[in-house]
């Protein structure tokens, strides 16, 4: 999932960098700053693209994690509901009070000869057009990740990014559409992204189905309470970039500003591959808390802290070498912004690591339901202790000092975290099991559950010897043992016969087996093509006693089962 997601967030913000090149080159100064000055309108559609993209991911991914369909189906249904209204009152609010709007964010009134009005509002109804589809675009993605269509959240906005530069080209050199028709080849990308993810929900393949009738209040307040997060980490960014700001006028003056102009949009590209590794994080810890798997939440601590520092590691290396060409595509007539900006962009860069790793524990107990602790990583890192080490530093060390607040800032947030860590668990470790802040009542307990990995027919076999043997030991009846067991061995070996064969794939099956409550849980997890066997069951109905007899002889012994697709996985789970 890592690739997409960081393949994804960097076209898109490539495709933002081409919009403001192009613009800047060829349309002039009056509509950079008309572009600027509409900046806001787009960053509040985007938060709430965001909010109800990362409600999905927490919201929908508990869902697949625990089986229920119907609660996946009622967030997609909510989800699905809010971003039209959103998009409905959005798109009305605009249009119809247009030039207060341009006045609020500072292009002045409508008067004759106020050039940079005319272009901001021009700019502002180009984009509005798309705004309905940046905004189901965006919650798009995290459906399109747990269906396992990873390829086509890539060409989605491969095309969107090739359609928007197209589009760009057209308008500058063709139509002459001016700032109106920069914003609508933005639109018109966004309807082509829009498309692509749309086609797949449409198909009857499709995991999610719209239905209406399952949303609720309740479920509409979890979808956006899950969001809030991520709507204080954008209030805490605006913030910080106003107080860095400020700043930077006061020990820099405009010179400075626009270092700073260049370090934020460098810094918003090599961001990409951290927040690619926390996207992920959220989405993974977000299915495993929902399906109360303890050893997979430690996993995935392990695996996300590799990545976050291998890769920005990887990233800080590149950026201290080619941070002068970096600048050269921003900076070149002026050389004293120029060596201030390679010199701001290099120093930024240190604080790259301590940032991704930050990002990604804060969606982490995001996912795992430490929502005020999430909100609080969000705040230190991205105002509190970045704009008050700019400060300090500034004071005694200038220009250099606001740079060096970023490393400070972002250290100071992983120590806070590292200290809250420590003090719930009452001891300094390193390990995944502290780093989880799970409660003794999260999962089953040591001992009380059985996991084991097939990969063969033999292994088959093996498991459900060594699951009859688990049973046993934990004072089941020799009968219940047995059904058990056969429950394992029927269905592992109905995977490996006709799972395994359909390509040329590695495969495995992960079997957990649960003692929870007084129940008896069975969770099957395969990486082979999609079977739903109790929708199998259903559609083959057969008088036929011999007819599907492994899957009907399971369905018999069990109270309930449920079987989702997550992921590009083939989940069932069985409580006996």
């Amino acid at each position: 999932m890592l690739l997409t997601q960081i393949v994804s967030s960097m076209t898109v913000m490539l495709c933002m960098l081409i919009d403001s090149i192009m613009i800047g080159r060829f349309l002039g100064v009056g509509a950079m700053s008309a572009y600027g000055l509409a900046a806001p309108v787009l960053l509040v559609f985007a938060a709430f693209g965001s909010m109800l993209s990362a409600g999905v991911q927490v919201l929908c991914g508990k869902a697949m994690g625990s089986g229920d369909k119907d609660a996946a189906n009622a967030c997609y249904s909510a989800s699905v509901i809010l971003a039209a209204a959103v998009s409905a009152v959005g798109l009305s609010a605009v249009l119809l009070f247009l030039d207060p709007i341009c006045t609020m964010l500072g292009a002045g009134t409508a008067e004759a000869g106020n050039e940079v009005f005319r272009l901001t509002r021009d700019y502002i109804r180009g984009f509005i057009i798309g705004a309905p589809a940046f905004l189901f675009a965006q919650i798009m993605v995290p459906y399109l990740q747990l269906s396992g269509n990873r390829a086509r959240v890539v060409a989605a906005v491969g095309m969107m990014t090739a359609a928007d530069v197209l589009f760009d080209i057209l308008n500058v050199f063709a139509f002459h559409g001016g700032t109106f028709g920069m914003g609508l080849a933005s639109s018109l990308s966004y309807y082509i992204a829009f498309v692509i993810g749309l086609l797949f929900f449409v198909r009857r393949a499709c995991t999610f189905r719209l239905r209406p009738r399952l949303v609720d209040a309740g479920t509409c307040a979890a979808l956006l309470r899950y969001g809030v997060p991520t709507v204080v980490n954008q209030i805490s960014l605006v913030l910080l970039v106003f107080v860095l700001n400020k700043i930077l006028l006061q020990v820099g003056q405009n010179l400075a500003v626009a270092a700073f102009s260049v370090v934020s949009t460098v810094g918003n590209i090599c961001y990409c591959f951290g927040s690619g590794v926390a996207s992920v994080a959220l989405l993974l810890s977000s299915i495993f808390y929902g399906d109360e798997d303890r050893t997979a939440l430690y996993t995935l601590i392990r695996t996300m802290t590799f990545y976050a520092v291998v890769l920005d590691l990887a990233v800080i290396a590149a950026v201290l070498a080619s941070a002068p060409l970096l600048v050269r595509l921003f900076l070149t007539d002026n050389p004293e912004a120029y060596a201030m900006a390679v010199f701001g962009v290099r120093l930024f860069s240190l604080s790259l690591l301590p940032s991704a790793l930050n990002t990604t524990f804060k969606n982490y107990y995001q996912g795992v339901n430490r929502t005020a602790f999430s909100e609080a990583i969000s705040v230190m890192q991205n105002f509190a202790f970045t704009a008050l080490s700019a400060f300090l530093l500034s004071r005694v060390l200038g220009t250099t000092g606001v740079w060096l607040g970023y490393l400070c800032g972002e250290t100071l947030t992983f120590l806070i975290i590292c200290a809250v860590v420590w003090i719930k668990n009452r001891s300094v470790s390193l390990t995944p099991a502290a780093f989880s802040l799970l409660g003794t009542d999260f999962g089953a307990r040591e001992g009380d559950y059985l996991e084991m990995t097939v990969r063969n027919a033999y292994q088959a076999v093996e498991a459900s010897q060594k699951a009859q043997a688990f049973c046993l030991a934990h004072g089941e009846s020799p009968r219940n043992s047995s059904m058990i067991s056969i429950c394992i061995e029927e269905m592992t070996e109905n995977i490996v016969k006709h799972g395994f064969t359909k390509d040329n794939r590695e495969h495995t099956i992960d079997i957990r087996l649960l003692f929870k409550n007084g129940q008896r849980m069975i969770r099957i997890r395969d990486n082979c093509v999609n079977f739903d066997p109790i929708g199998y069951l259903e559609l083959h109905k057969s008088d036929d006693p011999s007819a599907h007899f492994g899957i009907r002889t399971v369905m018999k012994m069990v109270k309930n089962a449920d079987y989702v697709n997550s992921l590009g996985l083939n989940n069932l789970t069985l409580v006996l």
